[in-house]
This record gives structure tokens, sequence and C-alpha cells, in this order.
């Protein structure tokens, strides 16, 4: 038998269910007795009589709701029955939406599979890292040509009950019971034209840690066939080539998995989530429309497809991969350990090779598309829990994410040419833009219904058009997509020629970058995770930065943007008071690092090369061993897109499920073109508006969500409702404890994965001041730090004011919050009134403030003439209804007199709003002056009184 081969495959058939279960004499050595739930924080005592207990799921349909999520409409009548899987063929295209799927359980986590043969079954037994808990799932050999029958008894094995019914099974087999091999996760089956392959992880390494959940990369996979007559296929034959072919997409290379934390979901969602159990609020999902993993960025979503329908367990056996990017580093700073974390998930959606794949499919995905997630951690306690009781309520967690993706209108670039830069070609030209309005709905629906923010890189300017093309034609669509837009929810878009900038003298593109980077991050925010709801900061809306490849200048981009990112995040801590950060500086330059290794891995993943441009590029650092480097990684791209991406693109599209070979259509070598691949034209469901082009829940703003369905409700978290919720709190309800300190096992310090992270320490030997110890202090006297600091000063006091207002307006009223929201805006009044009587102060002789209404604040600004042109001593003669329209203007003193004696220690809050202000008759001010103040005062129709 050959160990190299992979197979996948999607047949389902019920007809031998009963060819395919353990035999009786092997399940007849366990008794049931009265379920238990097995748990990797509790203690099982071992027993040599397999047949006096054993583990199983509890029949009871709401403890089991509880411990998986699962809906109770698709439970199983009897959980101790036998669930099985039979694919067929016919099945491969099914719909994700019909799906049967099941969240993992924490409390038995599968991270080590042995499998095992007999002649007619195959037994895969998986084990948690304690190795005290085990499960068998059996698979049928005898008829893997035809179909796949997977079964699974819901029940939980002792280690010496499972070496019973091994021992049993090899007594009952002629041949024996042979193992095949140990891995350590199963990825899924494909199926090319006869058998089925099982996908296995054989080798692994830790790459990140978040919340006490290791992250792994990929690094050795196998794939086992499903037969017990297994031949190797000849060398021509269809089968050998179309293995041959999924095998050109190397899985040890940037795949990434975890067992117990969902890298295909952000930080933000993960937690937010758990906090929705709390409050018992399942009906909420976040984001809208996406209850579980994320399906956009799992990889391995077609292996997958054969046990949906049928096996209501799969995420207990089956891993989900994810394509792209993620290093850890830590940053050193008196002791304390700094994590950030780099992730970045690359969607499986019209993906492929540079050339191959541009602009945007039919279904609003693009190509390169790929979301950068930066999560930075103070790592006082591992957990994201306080200690104590504390549930997911850890304020040491921060993230914040990016967008990258080509842009969305259909476009392409022929590369048969062999022309290192192919004319551009919009292909399609759809005057409602309907791709497009797909995309930014899917923006809106998955980053918090916040205002989408994007950056447009491309050449303004060309002699021979070129990108310039695309520039008129998304403008266009930018602009009729806002058309129709709420105006609070419009495209914010911006359009800078970042190569025109980047050949002129100076630091044009740093300067520009880091000024947008200022205004995007406080315009979305950023994730700062807390105790409650109300409590927690998030992150709502997204930049979506693209250039025309989304590889040089985009990573440039988000890389200034990352840097602005990570100093609010660090500010957010309590760890730097300032949140610029300096250029050379130890932090920044780990930065660099990171976004230049992320820059690398998905220009590899798309260009075929490493970056061409780099941030010393655009820094203009080492700027002749930097132009040489360039001008090698250029070649190589070009001869990756001349010669090689056609066979990568074959890999990509048979391991995605885009091509399924079928006896009567051509295979896949032998198609000019994989455009239908990629594109459905079939209409399914309603037709979509092409002026209401989004949906009204994707718009929704998160914040303003959760205000209304949890903190206005008083649902928010406490204690109380995690008892009542929450199954286990607070004894068990997390294992991150196991996953982090690893049982039955002996390490070496120098085989432990933090002591290996890369970290700042290492800067310590090359440190030209060797007095500065601090990761902040610039190494080099550099201009750009000072230039940068005075440019950033005066923006960021008005991002901040922004930001604070924005928050103000999101910030749920209580009682409790009255009297300091009287203080907030008299002060503001009294403010406005101040800054009227300056302009006023040359026209009149009144040393009162004047009042004004919001609506005519504008007319009563004077015109740009100076002070000098108004003064009586020169003997001009200002008439005021020349000025102002007649009674725009009113003073009354007694109005302000009565404001001067006012004492906030003479307040009381009212027991409640009272939209009828008026009746209240126990007033300090005039009611009409009383009606002016409330104009221009928001305070979203809840009305303030001041009652002495």
């Amino acid at each position: 038998m050959d160990d190299g081969v992979i197979t996948n495959n999607n047949n389902n058939n019920n007809n031998n269910y009963n060819n395919t279960k353990m035999s009786d004499n092997a399940r007849s050595s366990l008794t049931s007795v009265e379920p238990t739930l097995p748990n990797d924080n509790t203690t099982i005592p071992n027993n040599n009589n397999a047949s006096a207990t054993y583990a199983s799921l509890s029949t009871d349909i709401s403890t089991l709701n509880s411990i998986t999520g699962t809906n109770t409409s698709t439970v199983p009548q009897s959980i101790t029955n036998t669930t099985t899987t039979t694919t067929n063929n016919n099945n491969n295209n099914s719909n994700e939406n019909d799906m049967t799927r099941q969240r993992k359980t924490t409390k038995f986590i599968l991270s080590k599979y042995t499998i095992y043969e007999t002649k007619e079954r195959m037994y895969v037994v998986g084990s948690n890292k304690r190795e005290t808990m085990f499960r068998i799932l059996e698979i049928d050999l005898t008829m893997a040509d035809q179909e796949l029958t997977v079964l699974e008894d819901n029940i939980f094995f002792t280690r010496n009950e499972i070496i019973d019914v091994l021992a049993e099974l090899e007594k009952e087999s002629d041949d024996g019971l042979k193992k095949r091999l140990t891995g350590y996760g199963l990825l899924g089956f494909i199926k090319f034209t006869s058998c089925y392959y099982l996908v296995v992880i054989t080798k692994h390494r830790q790459v990140a840690v978040i919340g006490g959940h290791s992250v792994y990369h990929i690094d050795g996979t196998e794939l086992v066939p499903i037969t017990n007559n297994y031949k190797k296929p000849d060398k021509y034959s269809t089968e050998a080539k179309l293995m041959s072919t999924f095998q050109n997409l190397d899985l040890t290379k940037t795949f990434y998995f975890s067992y117990t934390y969902d890298i295909t979901n952000t930080l933000q969602t993960n937690l937010l989530r758990e906090k929705l159990k709390a409050v018992n609020r399942p009906d909420i999902s976040i984001p809208a429309g996406i209850p579980d993993y994320n399906e956009m960025f799992v990889w391995n979503n077609f292996l997958l497809l054969p046990l949906f329908n049928s096996l209501n367990t799969v995420y207990d056996w089956f891993q989900c991969i994810i394509h792209g990017f993620i290093d850890q580093v830590n940053v050193s700073l008196l002791g304390k350990s700094i994590y950030i974390t780099l992730i970045a998930r690359r969607s499986h959606h019209f993906a492929g090779a540079r050339f191959l794949k541009r602009g945007v499919n039919t279904q609003g995905y693009v190509a390169n598309e790929v979301e950068t997630e930066q999560i930075v951690t103070d790592m006082i306690l591992t957990p994201f829990h306080k200690s104590g009781h504390g549930f997911f309520d850890s304020d040491r967690y921060t993230s914040f994410v990016q967008h990258r993706g080509s842009i969305p209108l259909y476009w392409i670039q022929e590369a048969s040419n062999l022309k290192a830069k192919p004319p551009i070609e919009i292909n399609v030209v759809d005057p409602y833009f309907s791709p497009a309005a797909l995309h930014f709905d899917r923006l809106f629906q998955q980053y918090g219904g916040g205002t989408v923010q994007v950056l447009n890189l491309i050449k303004t300017k060309e002699k021979t058009p070129r990108e310039t093309k695309l520039l008129k034609e998304f403008e266009q669509c930018i602009s009729y997509l806002n058309k129709h837009l709420p105006d609070q929810k419009k495209i914010d878009y911006v359009s800078w020629d970042m190569s025109r900038a980047s050949k002129q003298d100076g630091q044009k593109v740093i300067e520009f970058l880091e000024t947008y980077a200022l205004k995007t991050v406080y315009e979305t925010g950023i994730f700062h995770n807390n105790s409650t709801f109300n409590q927690t900061r998030l992150q709502e809306g997204v930049c979506r930065s693209n250039c025309i490849d989304c590889l040089d200048r985009t990573n440039a981009a988000q890389f200034v943007i990352g840097k602005k990112a990570l100093g609010i995040q660090l500010k957010a801590l309590g760890i730097i008071e300032d949140t610029y950060l300096e250029y050379d500086s130890d932090i920044v330059n780990i930065l660099t690092e990171l976004f230049h290794d992320l820059g690398d891995t998905i220009a590899l993943q798309y260009g075929g090369s490493h970056l061409v441009n780099t941030m010393e590029t655009y820094r203009k650092i080492n700027q002749w061993s930097s132009h040489s480097r360039d001008m090698v990684e250029s070649i190589k791209r070009f001869y990756s897109n001349s010669f090689i991406d056609a066979q990568r693109q074959d890999a990509i599209n048979l391991f995605l499920g885009n091509y399924i070979w079928k006896p009567d259509a051509p295979p896949i070598w032998e198609l000019n073109t994989d455009f239908y691949l990629h594109n459905e034209y079939a209409i399914v469901g309603p037709k979509r508006s092409y002026t209401h082009w989004w949906n009204n829940y994707h718009i929704k703003s998160i914040r303003e969500l959760l205000r209304e369905e949890i903190i206005e409700n008083n649902n928010d978290i406490t204690l109380e409702k995690l008892r009542l919720n929450i199954r286990g709190y607070p004894d068990a309800f997390d294992n991150y404890w196991n996953e982090y300190y690893l049982p039955r096992s002996l390490t070496w310090m120098q085989d432990l994965f933090a002591y290996n992270m890369n970290s700042t320490r290492r800067y310590e030997s090359t440190r030209k001041n060797k007095k500065s110890v601090s990761p902040f202090d610039t190494q080099k006297q550099s201009w750009i730090n000072k230039r940068l600091k005075t440019l950033l000063m005066a923006e960021e006091e008005k991002c901040k004011g922004h930001a604070v207002l924005k928050e103000e307006k999101q910030k749920v009223i209580t009682s409790n919050y009255e009297i300091d929201l009287s203080l907030y805006h008299l002060k503001n009044f009294i403010a406005n009134g101040r800054e009227l009587q300056s302009r006023l102060y040359d026209l009149s002789f009144h040393e009162i403030p004047i009042l004004a209404s919001g609506k005519a604040r504008d007319a009563y600004l004077l015109p740009s003439l100076s002070a000098a042109e108004y003064s009586s001593d020169n003997g001009t003669t200002i008439d005021l209804n020349e000025l102002y329209p007649k009674n725009s203007v009113s003073v009354d003193s007694l109005y302000y007199s009565n404001l001067e004696k006012l004492s906030l220690n003479d307040l009381e809050p009212l027991d409640c709003y009272d939209e009828t202000v008026l009746s209240v008759t126990d007033l300090t001010v005039d009611p009409e002056d009383l009606i002016i103040y409330q104009n221009t005062t928001d305070i979203n129709s809840k009305t303030l009184v001041f009652v002495d």
C-alpha cells in the first residue's frame, strides 16, 4: 500500500450501514451505565474490567445543547445510537447552508489520531492530550470505489476499555489488526477517479499561543487510501495525474490550525460569542449571518463536505485549516512580556495565481482577498480570564483588523505575451456594479456594520493608460454605491498615487500614510476586551487597502496603519502614554519584520516571489542593496507568472473543489480557462435590488445592536448569569490549562515555544546606545520622527475629539449619568456663547454671552474682517441689522445671571425623563431659551432639566 496517496470522495449511501458497524462481540465488552460527561479536567480511574464503566454523552437534549451548541432540531433521538455518513458522488455541490454543523465541545478535544486497519474496515482512534479518553471512528473499506461510509458510536472510552476493544477486533479479524499510522489532525476526504483518500496531518509545530490556546503550522501530511485492495495507479493514468496535480499544492507551507481556538474568526468575534453565552443570547449572531466558523477562510471546506449532512460531530474529529500567515513575537519590557500576533487569513473564494485571478467574480469575491488581524497582549496572565472566577473578561487583550483585496471590477491581464506588465482590460462593464455591491455588503457584514474605508493606491497619471483605466471605473463604482447608502454608512474613499509619491524627494510616502493611519484607526477603533459588554471597546468598520496586485504598496500601507494601531493598543493596555511609536526603535523594527514576513508570504502565494518593494524601498534606506533585491524578485515573479502559475492554479482548483472530475468531461489540464469554475450565473432566490444593494442587518451597528439587545435590557454579564448559563462555571469551562501546560510530557527549556519565540531581546547586542533599554527609544537620530510628531500632534487632537464624540453618542444614558452629562453640555453651551461674544465684542458693549440656536449659528459668524476695521476708534459705524437677519441675535441678561448662580451641588436627577418638559413649572431658565438650548444639544431625544 502506498502511503503517499491522497484521496477524497463525496459519495453517500445508507444501504450498507450494517456492514460497517463494529462487531457485536467487540461492542458486547461494553455495558452501558449512567452516562457521564468526560472532561479533560476530570480524573477517571482505571479499571481492568472494560464492562465496569464507560463514558458516553448524555441522552438529555438540553445537556447536549449546553455542551456542543447544537440546535435541538439536529440532535439524534438517541445519543448512543450509531451515527453514519454515506456520501454519494451526486452531492459534491451540496449547499453549505443545508449542512448540519456542530461546534466543538471544549470538554474533550481530540488531538492525536491512531489509524488501524483490518481487511474490511479502518478504525481511527482519537484521544485527548492526556490520553485518558478515547473515541472511535469507523470507515468501511469494502465499497470505497462506489461510496464513502463513515460511522461513529457516540461513546467515550477509557484507556483500559480501548485496549480491550482493539484486542477484541484483532481476534475477530482473520488478518489481524494492523496499525497504519499516527497523526495529529484530520483534514477530510477527497476522491479523484476511483477511491477516497483521507488527508492526515502527520507533523506540526507551534507558531503562536492565544489565550493559552496553541496555534500550529502543518509540517507534514499523508494521504491514506480508503480501500482494502489499493494499487498504485499507472503513471500515465488520469488518477495518477490528478493525484500529482493535487500534490502541487503543498500543504506543508503556510497552512495553520488549532485544536481549541477558532482561527477563522477574529478575536473580537470569538470573545463576543463567549460573552453572549454568558447572557443566554444564542439568537444573536456575530457577525450577522455567520454563527460558526467563517467558511470564507476554511480552506478544507470541500474536503469536509461529505460529512456535514450526516455526521454531527464533524468538528470534533476534523480540523479547520486556514491558508495565509501566522507569527508571534515577544516585546520584552522590564521583565514584562508583550505578545504581538499577526494573523493573515486568505479567502478560498476566487483564489489563485496573480495574472490568472484578477478583479471580482459574480459572487462578489475578489482575488487575493486577505484579512489581517493584529493581536496585542499583555501576558500578565495566560488565559482570556481574570484571576479568580473570571469568564473571558481579561482586559489585557486587544486586536485590530485590516483588509486587502483586488479592485472589485471585471478586469483581466493576459500574461501569454510574456510581458512583465501586460495591459489591463476591463472585460465586462456593469452599470449597476452588482459584484462590487455584493463585496462591500459582505464587508459591512464581517466588520460590525461600521464605515468601510477604501484606500486606493494605484496610479492616477500615466502616459499609456493602464492602472488609470481602473481608477476611473472604480471611482464611478464607489460614487454609484454611495448614492443609495445612508449618509452615516457611506464608503469613505481615498485615492492616492503611492508610486508617484515614492519617486519624489523626502518622506512623502511615510508622511501621508502616517496621517491617513491616524484617521482610519480612530474612525474604526480597536477591540479592547473587558468584563462586560458596556465596558468592552469594539472595532466597527475596516480599512480596505488595494493597489493592482495588493502586494508591495498595499503591504507598506498596512504596516504604517498597523504601526499606529499598535501605539493605540499599547496605550489602551496602559503600557505607554504617547501613541506615536518612533521609527528605528526595537518595537517598530520587530513589527517591520512581522509585516515584511507577512508580505513575502502573501506575495509567494499569489505572485510566486517575495515582495519587490519593501518598507526599506519606501523609506529610502539602503537604496543600492534594496534596488538590486527588487530587481531579482521582479525576475522571479515574472518567471513564476509565465511558467508555473498554470500548474498552481490547477492544484488550487482541485483542492478547493472548483473542479470535480467526471468521466464525460475533459481533465483539468486540458481546460482553456477556469472562468466558469469560479463564476455562477444561475440566479438562486429573489433578485437583488440595484439601488438598495445592501442587507439591512449587515449595516446594523454592532455597538447599537448590543446596546439595544443587552445593555438597555439590563442583561449585561453578572456573576449570577455566569453561574446560571455557563455549564461547569466556575470550575471547568475552558480547557486552556491542558492545552498550554502539556500533560504527561517532559520538555527541555530550549524546546519551549515561548523560549524560542522571536523577541526584542535579540536587539540588545546590536544597540548603539547601550544606556537605552526601552524598546520604544529610537536607535538612530532620525529627523523623520521629529517631523512626524509635529505633523501628527494637531491632527491627533482632532481625531481624539471625534472619537470621544462618537463614543458619547453610543453610550447608554441612565439616571446615573445625568449630572455628568449636564455638566458636559453646559460647558459646551457656555463655550459656544463665549466664542460668539469674542466675535461680536467690537460691535457691542454688552459683556454677556450671546445665545445662538444650532440651526442659525452659521448666520451669526462675522465676515472675515480684522478687529481694527470694526473698532470704534476709527470712527466706523456698524449696523447689526445689516450683518444679521432681524431678531436673529438676542441677549437675555437675567437668563445668564441665573446660569451663573446655578450650582451643580443643588441639582438633583429626575426619576425619569419627561418628554413634555414645559410642564415642569420650577425652571430657572426661560422656556423659550430652554428650547433653543435643547436644539444645540443632541442627547438622542432624551431631555435634561436643571432643577433647583
